[in-house]
C-alpha cells in the first residue's frame, strides 16, 4: 500500500480534522494485505491512527483509517451508542464494533447506513439518510446533507482543501508521517 494513496484518501484524517475514512485497495495475497497493515499500524499507531480492513473480496479491500481516540469519543455518545444499539452493534468496545461492522459490511451487499458515524459524518444526517431511505437530501458532497448545507459545504471545502495541498506536499517529497498531525 503507497503512501500516495493514503495521502490521496486520508488526508482529512492525517491532518485530525476527520475522525475516519475509507478507501478500496487491490491486493495480491490476503498474507501480503495483513504484512501492509502491520507496517501501516506499526507507522501510525503511535501517532493515534490506526487501520482496519473492513471487507476483503475477490482480491479488493476496504480499508478504514480511523483516529482511535475520536472514535472512542464519538462511541462514547449516548445518541450513537443508541443508534449502533439499534442496528445490532455491542458497543462496549471500537473492536467489537468494527467486528460487526465488518460482519455486516461483509455479508450485505449495501454499506450499512450507520457506517457515517464511524467517518464521523452529522448524526442528525445520518437519521435523516435512514429515515427518508437515502431521499430528499438537501445536497450530496461526502455524505447526503439533510440538515446544515451551509455547515457541510465549508467542511467539504476544507476536506478538499486538505487533501489538495498533502497531494501537492507529498508529491514535493514530503514524507506520509511528516504530514500526520499527532492530536
Amino acid at each position: 500500500m503507497s503512501s500516495k494513496i493514503i495521502v490521496r484518501h486520508c488526508s482529512p484524517t492525517l491532518a485530525g480534522m476527520k475522525m475516519g475514512n475509507l478507501f478500496t485497495y487491490k491486493f495480491q495475497s490476503e498474507i501480503q494485505l495483513l504484512a501492509e497493515l502491520d507496517e501501516w499500524n506499526s507507522i501510525f499507531n503511535k501517532r493515534g491512527i490506526f487501520f482496519v480492513a473492513l471487507r476483503k473480496n475477490s482480491g479488493i479491500a476496504l480499508i478504514y483509517v480511523y483516529r482511535k481516540k475520536q472514535l472512542e469519543k464519538e462511541l462514547g455518545k449516548k445518541e450513537i451508542i443508541r443508534l449502533l444499539e439499534e442496528s445490532g452493534y455491542f458497543t462496549e468496545s471500537i473492536e467489537k464494533c468494527l467486528e460487526y461492522l465488518s460482519k455486516k459490511l461483509t455479508i450485505g451487499n449495501d454499506f450499512p447506513h450507520e457506517i457515517g458515524v464511524f467517518l464521523g459524518y452529522p448524526l442528525r444526517d445520518i437519521k435523516a439518510f435512514i429515515k427518508n431511505k437515502g431521499h430528499g437530501f438537501k445536497f450530496v458532497g461526502c455524505w447526503k446533507v439533510y440538515t446544515d448545507k451551509c455547515e457541510a459545504k465549508k467542511t467539504f471545502e476544507k476536506y478538499k482543501k486538505c487533501t489538495d495541498i498533502y497531494c501537492k506536499k507529498h508529491a514535493e517529497g514530503f514524507d506520509v508521517t511528516r504530514l500526520t498531525v499527532v492530536v
